[in-house]
């Protein structure tokens, strides 16, 4: 059940998207003054060295964020327009690397930390069950501003939210990003949205899930619509397709006919994001930035985006 490590993935085209909405959810739920709670389920690392043994082997970053960061250099210098929420996910990069270098990438916790607020005691619960990702997550989030406002938790962050609603300051935001590794994570994720919208209905909840060929991925984000729907709350779905990736190899499968212990992020071409009770401006700024990232991260045939929103 350990066998799933980010940091394979940093930094790829799934990390980009997801990181460009969490960005605009923040912004948006921190405009109020009153206290946020906000909850990663699956933290993972926290912080990630795109110039690891990790991170080269995969090499998914080259066509996510660095392969975005080289379309916004060139569209800059020939004075072609970028969006203003990639603008502002580059410049949050930015901050945890040295001037014109991009060897560190914030996971969503960092990214988490470093918008919240002490004065207005935002509080940031992580939960990460693989022992040496959970002590990596404590030990990176220790270095940052606002350390004190987070708190690391090894434990199922399916079971540890469940006593975090409703919280204290009655304002919520959950990401849940499981590893998917194993077939019942799609179903813990509906549950847990289930549970969620039961305990705490107006809280804002993103899921992010993989599009790949299998009847679970398929189902889930009709499953969590459906929830969204019987609860009467809002919601949004994004989907980025970046195009097929040239492979001889099945899905799972390495050349030599075993099982990759990493089978379903690498190669992944394309990935979504559900929420529920997003923020209202949230359309706009995806609908402002998906065809950006599509057209500058895309690599083949399929690529593209969809964005649909409901309630």
């Amino acid at each position: 059940m350990f066998s799933y490590r980010h940091a394979f993935h940093a930094g790829n085209h799934a990390d980009v998207l997801k990181h460009l909405a969490l960005i605009a959810v923040l912004k948006h739920l921190l405009h109020k003054s009153a206290a946020l709670s906000v909850v990663d389920t699956h933290a993972g690392a926290g912080l990630y060295r795109l110039d690891s043994d990790y991170a080269a082997t995969s090499g998914e970053a080259d066509s996510g964020v660095a392969a975005l960061v080289a379309a916004v250099q060139e569209d800059q210098a020939k004075g072609r327009q970028t969006p203003e929420l990639v603008l502002t996910y580059l410049d949050l990069l930015a901050t945890f690397n040295a001037r014109d270098e991009l060897r560190v990438y914030p996971g969503s916790p960092a990214i988490i930390l470093s918008q919240l607020r002490y004065e207005a005691r935002d509080r940031l619960r992580l939960f990460e069950m693989h022992p040496t990702d959970a002590q990596a997550l404590a030990g990176n989030l220790a270095q940052l501003p606002n350390a004190k406002l987070a708190s690391v938790t090894r434990q199922d962050g399916f079971e540890g939210l469940k006593a975090l609603l409703p919280p204290p300051s009655r304002r919520a935001f959950v990401l849940i990003d499981p590893s998917y590794e194993i077939k019942t994570d799609y179903r813990k994720v509906a549950e847990s949205i289930q549970d969620a919208l039961r305990r705490f209905p107006s809280g804002t909840y993103m899921v992010w899930h993989p599009v790949i060929p299998r009847p679970e991925a398929h189902s889930l984000p009709k499953r969590l619509r459906t929830l969204a729907q019987q609860a009467s709350k809002p919601w949004l779905q994004a989907v980025l397709r970046i195009g097929q990736v040239p492979s001889a190899e099945p899905t799972g499968m390495a050349a030599d006919g075993s099982l990759r212990s990493e089978p379903l992020r690498r190669g992944m071409s394309a990935s979504g994001l559900f929420v529920i009770n997003p923020p209202h401006t949230l359309r706009e700024e995806l609908n402002g930035a998906l065809p950006y990232l599509a057209q500058r991260m895309g690599r083949g045939r399929g690529q593209g985006f969809t964005l649909e929103a409901g309630g």
